[in-house]
């Protein structure tokens, strides 16, 4: 059975109810529909509303959080030029350069080895690492300051512990990277080490080259920062949005890690991390069978993005404890209403079946029955109306007649209207024939082209002929006004021959040719042009007829065109003769839609077009 049967037995059936199981229908689903629509609504507002205030929170947490790490990686590299402006680190540097090379070169040229310059060692060792004391004082938060002099060898203090036990492997690979960064500060992503304290650490390192005054590098600078830092702030933001959080550099390398599983890992192939395209945003993904809420924002200085996940059973466990309370008042509310709805259906039972039974009589024809109204409620009120229904079907049975017998005495005085121009045009035909027979040529053919004219405009105006009949009617206006003002009226037409044949509604181009000759004719000028033309259009069919007569102002074109197009009424009739062309925008418009009619455009002593739009089909 198709789903309209099985629709319309079930119409079917609820129509062959009694009046109180419909009434319990309809009570319950006017109660329960919009009660649970209202509560859905209310559920997804504000599911939707946390999550956006989450999403705009979490940005904005996440946005300072990264703005304290560039400062703090600011100060960093601030830190690492402070080489560049101390002229005992720099001095011991070159020191230190000059001795391990005059020991390499003294290595490669004798066979014994060079005994080690103690005191000069010490003398190094203390000038560098006294300043690195000194630099460690400065920011707090920066676990060890490295100094390397050219050949490697490096300079630290031991005060605070945390030295790399792999120092020499992380000075090769710093040195690798800086040697084309031109004296500028690089950033290294976090990496993991053991401490001399036999400790575990991770680190993210500023690394810069030291130079002298000749710009020649003379040693490295390397400033471990303390991933703390980021682990209190993060710590916070993960406490407020009960998420995890995560901070990737460009490459995928990361940085910082929550759970501190993936520290100092590359998860570039991670599908959330693919997902987190652009500076900013959010996104929602499942992970380990628990959909999430991704937000993510990036660094504009070190390009270092952080991202958060929130699990979407924290963002709406408030919204759920709103949708189970609003669930328990619903149904609450639907039980008392529906038993309500049961006792007012069985109390309006009695009087809808009275009524029932007197509209049966009334459609058997009997208006002669009066409803009992007893009390002023509703259904008090529905008798009092239908009392005067009554009375008032019979009033309209009456007048409808009358209306009908007057419209029929109009139908015949139409008819009898109709007769009167096929007499005048036979009475034109028999004068005609008299004139030729008196040799009067040009009476006879005046009366000829008037009867055509006469002929051509009895006829159902919402007839449709073709464009060249409609063409030939206006060509015998034109010529029968030349027989009143001699050669003075002259009309050229430029139309396509596929367009000859074109249905169009009767007598619309003889009016606006009329238009333009009476209210464009210029007596100064011997003669008066008329053209029309046809084009095609991507709106539809146009045809131009253009005069070079009188034209119009540019206040009178503006009437004009406002009152075409339905605006203005006033004023345009008496001073511009646009009623003509009114009825024919009007006529255009109410057979072809009113996407098409008339448009004017005119010059003042330089003539007027209008411009009939018309449909291609």
């Amino acid at each position: 059975m198709s789903l309209k049967k099985r629709l319309w037995h079930i119409w079917a059936g609820f129509g062959g109810m009694r009046m109180e199981r419909k009434l319990f229908i309809v009570f319950l689903l006017l109660i329960t529909l919009p009660l649970s629509f209202i509560g859905y609504i209310s559920y997804s507002n504000y599911s939707r509303s946390i999550e956006e205030k989450t999403i705009v929170y979490s940005t904005k947490m996440l946005e300072n959080m990264m703005a304290r790490v560039d400062d703090y990686i600011e100060d960093m590299v601030r830190i690492t030029s402070i080489p560049a402006y101390q002229n005992d680190i720099k001095q011991n540097l070159i020191l230190s350069n000059a001795y391990y090379e005059q020991r390499q070169m003294a290595a490669g040229g004798s066979s014994s080895q060079v005994p080690d310059d103690f005191n000069l060692l010490l003398s190094i060792q203390r000038g560098i690492e006294g300043n690195i004391s000194f630099i460690n004082a400065i920011k707090r938060g920066a676990n060890t300051v490295y100094i390397f002099d050219q050949y490697g060898n490096g300079y630290y203090s031991t005060a605070g512990g945390g030295i790399r036990l792999n120092v020499k492997e992380s000075y090769e690979q710093w040195r690798e990277r800086v040697q084309t960064s031109g004296g500028e500060a690089m950033l290294f992503s976090t990496q993991k080490y053991t401490s001399n304290l036999q400790s575990v650490k991770y680190a993210f390192t500023v690394v810069r080259k030291v130079i002298d005054k000749s710009l020649k590098p003379i040693g490295m600078i390397a400033v471990d920062a303390n991933i703390s830092v980021i682990e209190d702030q993060m710590s916070e933001l993960n406490k407020v949005t009960s998420g995890e959080s995560v901070i990737i550099d460009e490459l995928g390398n990361v940085i910082y890690d929550s759970d501190k599983q993936r520290m100092a890992t590359n998860i570039m192939n991670d599908p959330a991390v693919a997902r987190a395209t652009g500076g900013k945003g959010s996104f929602y993904f499942e992970r380990d069978g628990l959909k999430r809420l991704y937000i993510y924002t990036t660094s504009p200085n070190t390009k270092w993005k952080v991202m958060t996940s929130i699990p979407e059973s924290e963002l709406t466990k408030d919204a759920v404890v709103i949708r189970n309370v609003t669930l328990i008042a619903t149904s609450i509310t639907i039980i008392v209403a529906l038993f309500i709805s049961v006792v007012f259906s069985y109390a309006l039972t009695n009087p809808l079946r009275k009524m029932m039974r007197l509209m049966k009589n009334v459609q058997e024809g009997d208006f002669n029955v009066q409803f009992q109204v007893k009390y002023r409620d509703e259904v008090g009120q529905l008798g009092n109306q239908f009392n005067r229904m009554i009375v008032r079907i019979d009033h309209l049975i009456q007048d409808i007649y009358v209306m009908e017998t007057k419209k029929k005495e109009a139908e015949l005085h139409a008819l009898q209207s109709q007769i009167n121009p096929h007499f005048m045009y036979n009475t034109l035909e028999s004068i005609r024939m008299a004139a030729e027979l008196n040799d009067d040529h040009i009476a006879a053919d005046m009366i000829a082209i008037l009867g055509k004219l006469l002929r051509y405009s009895i006829s159902d105006l919402h007839e449709e002929v073709t464009l060249e009949n409609e063409i030939l009617h206006t060509r015998n206006y034109v010529e029968m006004l030349n027989y009143r003002y001699p050669n003075r009226f002259q009309l050229e037409t430029e139309i396509s021959d596929g367009l000859r044949t074109y249905p169009i509604i009767k007598l619309v181009l003889q009016p606006i040719v009329e238009n333009a000759i009476y209210h464009g004719m210029d007596d100064n000028k011997p003669s008066m042009r008329i053209e029309m033309r046809s084009e095609r259009t991507s709106q539809g069919l146009w045809l131009r007829i253009i005069d070079d007569g009188l034209g119009m102002d540019e206040e009178t074109l503006d009437r004009l065109n406002r009152s075409l197009a339905g605006v203005e009424e006033a004023a345009v009739k008496r001073k511009t003769g646009g009623i003509g062309l009114k009825n024919v925008n009007e006529r255009i418009k109410l057979h072809y839609g009113n996407a098409y009619g008339l448009k004017v455009t005119s010059e003042k002593g330089r003539g007027t077009e209008v411009i009939l739009q018309l449909p291609l089909e």
